[in-house]
């Protein structure tokens, strides 16, 4: 049922941030009639050349908002996920996606390009009504006689009912709301690629997800674009870089096969054929503890702004289209007020949000591990299989499952 509010055309939800986790909210929230502005502040909205893995859990909400043809048009879809030691090359474990994730969990295992996945977002936002404002960046907000009004840099002050922070990992939103330290530097560098695979010798190409898990270091490479790129996402161990809050800073590929260290001779072929790299500093925070911690009064959190993570889980736009559409379902539902529906949107993603972060947090010291437990690693994954690399309880619960009392700060 929509609330009686937002069908009187009272409510106006303003969304700081047009990335993926804004552009997602917004298009949940048009299509079940609550009014949206969207504020983003570059001149025009474009995504760094990078891909990203959506599992069935993400691909389910976006059939659902309508945009399984579009992602179909656009996305690769891997029949497997495939583990290798990176010193030996040899095959730990495989997992079948294809026909196997939709049979299981009624939607596919995807990977796409991140501009892709916003373009096509933009364009669902656009079509369902939403104003979307560039050169837009919200300086802060102040309670109003009817709600808030939302400060923006170049001096507009808009009313709203409520104000979503979807303004990414060094949220401005985050710390008039919260005023915590900043995101923290995990010791984590990923350097990041796009290879057309036309370009490469056939024996490199892949139309599967290849993780390699080595001491202290992994590469990850799937598809993208119909399966016509190749995205490659190195992550190794360093210093905090000086551009350490820079999402696409040079990198250097004498720089990472320094970090690498020795690599197998499959591994060290395919990270040389690649002429071009990005470096990025991997942050994120402690798991989250309350659901305070995601919204209070008329100001909401989404996405990185709320629960940046490591991509051990493969689960930052995951969990940020999830949010979407939690935060969309309990603002059109019910007559309570605005305050009690975000808090009601607080209190069903908080705890699925840090169980997300603590597994990723545990995963990277999986996929990193050295000794004994690099050996153990490996020993399950040759027995196990599928059970160990299939995630169930993220592909298929629902978007609000958790249980708080189970999650920790697994940090470096």
């Amino acid at each position: 049922m929509t609330s009686n509010m937002a069908q009187a055309g009272l409510w106006q939800v303003v969304i700081a941030g047009g990335g993926i986790g804004g552009l997602a909210a917004a298009v949940a929230c048009a299509q079940r009639g609550v009014p949206v502005q969207l504020l983003e502040r570059a001149a025009q909205l474009s995504e760094v050349g990078a891909g990203i893995q959506i599992g069935p859990n993400v691909t389910r909400i976006l059939q659902a908002w309508g945009l399984g043809a579009a992602l179909s048009q656009v996305a690769a879809f891997p029949e497997q996920l495939q583990a290798r030691d990176a010193q030996t090359g040899q095959v730990l474990g495989t997992l079948n996606l294809g026909a196997r994730a939709q049979a299981r969990y009624g939607a596919p295992y995807a990977t796409i390009h991140r501009a892709d996945l916003q373009s096509l977002l933009h364009a669902a936002a656009q079509a369902a009504g939403v104003d979307v404002r560039l050169n837009q960046t919200v300086k802060g907000w102040r309670e109003a006689p009817k709600g808030l009004k939302v400060d923006t840099a170049n001096g507009a002050s808009l009313q709203a009912s409520a104000l979503i922070g979807a303004d990414g990992v060094w949220s401005g939103v985050r710390q008039q709301l919260l005023g915590d330290a900043p995101a923290r530097f995990t010791g984590h560098l990923a350097y990041r690629a796009l290879v057309a695979q036309a370009d490469l010798p056939a024996h490199l190409r892949s139309d599967q997800v290849t993780v390699w898990m080595g001491p202290r270091l992994h590469v990850v490479h799937y598809p993208v674009r119909s399966g016509q790129w190749l995205n490659l996402v190195a992550i190794v161990q360093g210093d905090k870089p000086a551009q350490a809050e820079a999402w696409d800073a040079a990198g250097h590929a004498q720089a990472l096969m320094q970090a690498m260290g020795a690599v197998g001779h499959d591994l060290h072929e395919r990270l040389a054929s690649v002429t071009v790299w990005r470096q990025w500093a991997l942050h994120d925070r402690a798991p989250m503890g309350a659901p305070s911690q995601m919204a209070q009064g008329r100001v909401a959190l989404l996405g990185d702004a709320a629960h940046p993570m490591r991509p051990y889980l493969a689960q930052g736009a995951g969990m940020a289209i999830e949010d979407a559409q939690v935060l969309a379902q309990s603002l059109s539902t019910g007559s309570a007020s605005v305050v009690q529906h975000l808090q009601a949107y607080a209190e069903q993603r908080w705890a699925r949000n840090a169980r997300v972060q603590a597994r990723a947090i545990r995963n990277g010291r999986i996929f990193h591990a050295t000794g004994p437990v690099a050996l153990g690693r490996n020993l399950s994954m040759r027995l196990m299989g599928e059970r160990v690399m299939d995630v169930p309880w993220l592909y298929g619960d629902g978007p609000i499952s958790g249980n708080p009392s189970t999650f920790r700060d697994f940090s470096s």
